[in-house]
């Protein structure tokens, strides 16, 4: 699920206790300048490889990422795409979605995830959120719930994932499939299995502002399921199985089926292997940055809520998000200080215009539509100083303050 777009600085905040010249780029939400630096030689080392290989797309770079990732999830099959997107595309198709199939998907997350459903032919259904792991309700599900159901799909957002075991056992009860829009999730396990495997499978994006991200766009696709797996390896190159897959030999270049063109370049994947090589230690390092700024907001009035770090079975900062009154006040606050922040996400998919035909009104999900109101993140990734963490949490504390005294 790629991000929404950057907070720009507002001409009209900053009024009061600045820290930073108003309009200074004081903390970027994200960057991957610095990481680069660290990662050159061993990124260089894997470009120049695909530039001796003269194969560009499909080659032996994908083919060695997806044997990185296998290793490091634990999936029997992982294929290279073009996207995070395409690997839901691809996904659905593969798990044998029917033209008119309704799929249950929150109603908040990245519309990607449910604009997926659409272009495999299905129909979105949405379902109201928990609050707190902005993941499916699964108490919200039954409801939901008509004869031409067979897909729910999970979505793991921000730092946790969903309530897989009520998802599961509530979609044994119906004869339904479970799909994980897993895109934020590499690295978040339960129970030792990671995200994306509890089901029929699952995705993972490589958008640049992931936990592990590339240079542009590349996705993939987790799954044990061997059909499913040579379904999604034809479909990716136009309908042929061309080259080997986790167990399978190479079989032919006919076309077995309409495909898509969704092979994953090797330059993303070079870089991918030589960022997959510090995952851990970035997974780590974000867990340091939530913690500071968990410190710094724990009392801080106006936040309402905060996530929980630690004590959180298979938790993986991706985002850190808050909900706070005023937040766009804040945003702009923020901006003019130089922080960039971001919203998550400014309108529930069934409000979007693209799902009107739906029929949907303000009201019908009300916990998703409280998120979309309240929810702001804050800048974390690896390069992130414990100094620029400070620097954003004492802009906040002035806001707070200004408010609590005006």
């Amino acid at each position: 699920m790629p991000s929404p777009a950057t907070t720009s600085a507002s001409t009209s905040a900053g009024a009061g206790l600045p820290r930073q010249t108003v309009g200074a780029r004081a903390v970027p939400f994200f960057t991957q300048a610095r990481s680069f630096e660290q990662l050159w030689p061993l990124i260089e080392r894997h470009a120049v490889e695909v530039l001796d290989d003269g194969k560009f797309s499909h080659g032996r770079q994908v083919e060695r990422l997806e044997r990185a990732l296998a290793r490091y999830t634990g999936a029997r099959h992982v294929i290279g795409v073009n996207s995070g997107t395409d690997a839901l595309v691809l996904l659905l198709r593969a798990a044998g979605l029917r033209p008119g199939d309704e799929v249950l998907v929150p109603a908040f997350t990245f519309v990607a995830s449910a604009s997926a459903v659409v272009l495999a032919g299905g129909r979105p259904v949405f379902a109201d959120i928990d609050p707190v792991s902005y993941a499916l309700d699964p108490a919200a599900l039954a409801q939901r719930l008509t004869e031409r159901t067979r897909f729910v799909m999970p979505v793991h957002l921000f730092c946790r994932l969903a309530d897989l075991s009520a998802i599961g056992a509530f979609a044994a009860r119906h004869d339904l499939t479970v799909l994980e829009d897993s895109a934020e999730a590499i690295g978040m396990r339960q129970g030792g299995r990671h995200a994306g495997l509890f089901g029929a499978g699952g995705v993972l994006s490589f958008f640049p502002t992931k936990t592990l991200g590339a240079i542009g766009d590349a996705g993939a696709v987790l799954t044990d399921d061997d059909e499913i797996a040579r379904t999604v390896d034809a479909l990716r190159h136009h309908g042929r199985l061309g080259r080997t897959i986790g167990n399978f030999p190479a079989i032919n270049t006919s076309t077995s089926l309409p495909g898509f063109n969704s092979k994953m370049d090797d330059l993303q994947a070079a870089v991918l292997l030589a960022k997959l090589t510090r995952l851990d230690a970035d997974i780590a390092r974000r867990a340091e940055l939530a913690a500071a700024y968990e410190r710094r907001l724990a009392e801080l009035p106006g936040v309402l809520r905060r996530p929980q770090v630690g004590g959180v079975e298979g938790q993986v900062f991706y985002v850190y998000l808050i909900e706070v009154e005023r937040r766009d006040e804040l945003a702009a606050f923020l901006a003019g200080h130089g922080v960039e922040t971001e919203v998550y996400y400014p309108s529930p998919l069934h409000l979007q215009p693209c799902f009107a035909e739906l029929g949907h009104r303000a009201g019908d999900f009300p916990v998703a539509e409280a998120a979309c109101r309240r929810t702001l993140a804050l800048p974390l990734y690896p390069e992130l100083s414990l100094a620029e963490v400070e620097t954003v949490c004492d802009l906040m504390h002035d806001f707070f303050d200004q408010r609590e005294s005006a």
